[in-house]
C-alpha cells in the first residue's frame, strides 16, 4: 500500500502550482512559469522518494492555460526531456501519480462549450503524463459531473462522451463518488457502460452512501480495475469535528485511518490522503502502514 498526498509539500517552500492572470499571457511568462513549477516538482519528487512516500498527486496549474486558446506555445516540445527526466525519477523509485482536474470540467454538461474545454483539460493531462513516459497505472480520476434533474440522462451523456475521448484518454480515467450527486452505485454503473475504473473516495461514501459497507464498497470498485490500471486507488479523509458536514480533516486521525486499513485489508490498494496538512499526516500515515512507531 503506498500512501500519498495531492500537489503541494508545505516543507520544502516551493510550488508547483505558480500560475498568472490570463491577461497578462504571453510565451516568456508561460516558459518562466513552468520551469518553475517543474523544479519545484522534481523537488517534491525527490523529497518523497527519501521520505518514503511514494504516491502523489500532480497539480493540474502545472502549465498555466495549456488547455486554454491563448496558449500556442509548444510546451510539450520545449520541455519534452524535462518530463522525460521527471518521469524516470517516479519510475526508478517505483512511485505512483496521479492528477485530479478541477470542479469545471464536466464530461455531461449541457452546454457544448463545457464539454469542449473539459475534453482540452482532459487531454492535457493524459499529455503531462504521457510526456512523463508513465503507465496507464498513471491515473486522471473525474466526478461523473451535474444531475441537471435527470439522473439517467446525465449518466447517459457522460457516457456517450466518454466514448468519443481519444484513446490516450480513456486508458487513464477513472471516476469517482462525489459527496453529493454520484455514489458508489451510480460510478459502478459508470464504469459498467465504459470500462472506467472507479476510484472510491472513503469520505464521500460515508456522507453520499449508495449503501453497504465500506469493505463491500472496497471490493466492488476493485473489481473494476484490470492489471493494467495497477493496483486501485483510494482517496481518504475525514471528518472534522465543528465544521460543516464533508469538511476534510487538517491532520488525519490515525484511530479513524486504522479502522479503514482494517477494512482494506483484503483489498490491495494505494490510497490518496485527502488531508489539510498535506505530506505531515501521509508520513504519519505511512509509519502506521509500516509499523514504524510515530
Amino acid at each position: 500500500m503506498r500512501i500519498g498526498y495531492p500537489c503541494i509539500n508545505r516543507s520544502i517552500g516551493c510550488t508547483s502550482s505558480r500560475t498568472f492572470r490570463l491577461a497578462s499571457y504571453s510565451d516568456r511568462r508561460l516558459v518562466e512559469t513552468v520551469e518553475s513549477n517543474l523544479d519545484c516538482l522534481e523537488a517534491v519528487l525527490r523529497w518523497n522518494a527519501a521520505h518514503g512516500i511514494l504516491f502523489f498527486r500532480i497539480t493540474s496549474d502545472l502549465v498555466p492555460f495549456a488547455s486554454h486558446s491563448v496558449c500556442k506555445h509548444d510546451w510539450a516540445g520545449r520541455f519534452r526531456d524535462r518530463f522525460r527526466s521527471l518521469g524516470r525519477i517516479v519510475r526508478r523509485h517505483r512511485m505512483r501519480t496521479s492528477m485530479h482536474p478541477d470542479q469545471f470540467v464536466l464530461l455531461n454538461a449541457l452546454d457544448e462549450r463545457i464539454v469542449t474545454g473539459s475534453v482540452r483539460e482532459l487531454e492535457y493531462h493524459a499529455r503531462v503524463l504521457d510526456l512523463m513516459g508513465l503507465p496507464a497505472s498513471a491515473k486522471v480520476q473525474i466526478h461523473v459531473g451535474g444531475v441537471y434533474g435527470d439522473k439517467p440522462s446525465a449518466i447517459g451523456r457522460f457516457v456517450e462522451r466518454y466514448r468519443r475521448l481519444k484513446a490516450a484518454v480513456r486508458r487513464r480515467l477513472v471516476v469517482e463518488n462525489d459527496d453529493r450527486c454520484y455514489t458508489v452505485a451510480d460510478c459502478l454503473e459508470v464504469s459498467r457502460l465504459t470500462g472506467a475504473p472507479v476510484l472510491l473516495d472513503v469520505f464521500h461514501h460515508k456522507v453520499n452512501s449508495s449503501g453497504g459497507s465500506l469493505r463491500d464498497a472496497l471490493r466492488l470498485c476493485a473489481a473494476t480495475w484490470q492489471r493494467a490500471d495497477g493496483p486501485p486507488m483510494v482517496d481518504y479523509s475525514s471528518q472534522e469535528p465543528g465544521q460543516r458536514r464533508g469538511r476534510h480533516k487538517e491532520q488525519v486521525d490515525l484511530r479513524d485511518f486504522q479502522r479503514f486499513i482494517a477494512q482494506a485489508r483484503d483489498v490491495e490498494c494505494d490510497v490518496m490522503l485527502e488531508i489539510k496538512d498535506k505530506e505531515k499526516s501521509a508520513l504519519k500515515a505511512a509509519r502506521l502502514v509500516s509499523g514504524t512507531p510515530q
